[in-house]
């Protein structure tokens, strides 16, 4: 089991990781972000993907999916992959993992593994 901290370190590991943070979405707060700002501002993409977060959460109960969960959402730019990991654990329902990953030096489907992986050793 990780801490908060070295789950962020551990994301921030990842080839092509630009900004990673962990969010709370039903306020919006990270609890916790790591990366450069010079690309992406993470906390600023972090509130305002919390939007994206609760619009599919949402979705999913009007379409009464609840015996589904998300895996992970993925928001792909030109430039940039966005992967967020809506938390499963009780302990944290209505958090999730938010990676910004530059697009030409990342591996896609190794990122998703990652944060999966750090996802399950992350405690809160």
């Amino acid at each position: 089991m990780s801490n908060l901290e070295t789950a962020l370190k551990e994301a921030m590991s990842i080839d092509g990781a630009i900004g990673v943070a962990l969010v709370d979405y039903s306020s919006g707060m990270a609890l916790g972000t790591l990366g450069d700002n010079s690309e992406l501002d993470i906390n600023v993409a972090a509130a305002g993907n919390t939007d994206l977060v609760r619009a599919k959460m949402r979705t999913m109960e009007l379409l009464g999916l609840l015996d589904n969960e998300i895996e992970d959402i993925l928001i792909t730019l030109s430039s940039q992959y966005h992967l967020i990991r809506p938390l499963t654990t009780r302990s944290s329902q209505g958090l999730f993992l938010y990676l910004a990953l530059n697009r030409g030096r990342a591996n896609l489907a190794m990122a998703r593994h990652q944060l999966r992986r750090i996802e399950t050793g992350l405690e809160i």
